[in-house]
């Protein structure tokens, strides 16, 4: 099995076409061909999802967890998603989540240990810790559907790991020009 995980498309959320009508939600394309992607996931991370995708079939079935049974003839919707959005007891598997409920929650958890987090800062975090990291930006770039130079504009942030570590770097290389 491929650890990977395809993007293939977007959630769009607007606001409702009439006043007083809740946000409508749809699956859209990535605004260009080139932000389809497929990228390479931990086994840590494949687990999670199985565990998920598992966790679904049981609720399909009537099965409590725990409980020894063949879950391969169980089957969910074609176009059942990752995380759908839980209605009561159940799920509408085709259904996504409310982009505003699922923010909410996040940082409700979030802030008890990050102040000032916010859903959004996600990605740009996960993007500088990348570029932290040591993993080269054309990587993260590629990962995240950004050019790489929208990446080092809008999401590298100058941290001081970075900065230690350029300062660490220019003293190895002053180190060596004076031994010769």
């Amino acid at each position: 099995m491929a650890n990977t995980l395809r993007i293939e498309r977007s959630l769009e959320e607007t606001k409702g076409p009439v006043k007083g009508q809740g946000p409508t939600r749809r699956f859209k394309e990535p605004k260009r061909a080139s932000h389809k992607r497929t990228i390479t996931i931990d086994v840590s991370l494949v687990e999670l999802l199985l565990s998920v995708q598992e966790k679904y079939l049981r609720l399909v079935a009537g099965v409590p967890d725990g409980a020894a049974v063949d879950l391969s003839l169980v089957k969910l919707p074609a176009d059942a998603l990752m995380f759908p959005s839980p209605a009561g007891r159940t799920f509408d598997f085709t259904r996504p989540r409310n982009a505003y409920v699922v923010t909410r929650q996040f940082e409700r958890h979030a802030r008890k240990q990050y102040p000032g987090l916010r859903f959004h800062d996600l990605r740009g975090s996960h993007e500088t810790a990348l570029l932290d990291a040591g993993v080269p930006v054309h990587v993260v770039a590629a990962r995240c559907g950004h050019d790489p130079a929208v990446l080092l504009r809008a999401y590298a942030k100058r941290t001081r790991k970075a900065d230690t570590d350029a300062a660490a770097a220019i003293g190895e290389l002053l180190r060596d020009a004076l031994k010769d």
